[in-house]
Formats: structure tokens, C-alpha cells, sequence
């Protein structure tokens, strides 16, 4: 587990440093991916309208809600590979 930590920390380092901008759609994914990774599932109230950004990134988290953390993890370390980081 503490290997799996590792790489995820190491694929949130690699994706700020991405040379192309994977669209809003995978910043959405790498964002649910990471959350529910380091936080588990999604907590609190859904933004309102006057939040797009807010509500677009809490309703990608909630796509993946009930992913186990680990596998949340997996899951961004090997989308963070295919963009190239």
C-alpha cells in the first residue's frame, strides 16, 4: 500500500507538468479519481447553479463514489500514464 501511495503521489507531480491540455472531460476524471483517492467518497452538498465549475467537479466525484480508495488510485496512475506523465 505504501508503494501504491507513492506512485499516486508521483502521478499527481506528473500531471502538472503535462505538455498538452487533456480537455476539460480527463481534468474532470483526474480530478474524481484523485479525490476519491486521497478523501474516499464525496461529501457535503452539490453546488448550485451559480457554481458550474464546482458542481461539474462534484458531480464527476460522484460517478465514482463507493470506488475503493486503492483502486481509485489505480485507476488515476494509469490514466496519468496514458497522457504521457
Amino acid at each position: 500500500m505504501a508503494d501504491l501511495k507513492k506512485k499516486f503521489a508521483e502521478a499527481a507531480e506528473a500531471v502538472k507538468k503535462l505538455k498538452e491540455d487533456p480537455g476539460n472531460d480527463v481534468k474532470l476524471q483526474l480530478y474524481a479519481l484523485y479525490k476519491q483517492g486521497s478523501e474516499g467518497d464525496v461529501q457535503g452538498k452539490r453546488p448550485g447553479f451559480t457554481d458550474p465549475v464546482g458542481r461539474a467537479k462534484y458531480d464527476a466525484w460522484a460517478k465514482v463514489q463507493g470506488l475503493a480508495k486503492d483502486e481509485a488510485m489505480k485507476k488515476y496512475i494509469d490514466l496519468v500514464k496514458s497522457l504521457g506523465g
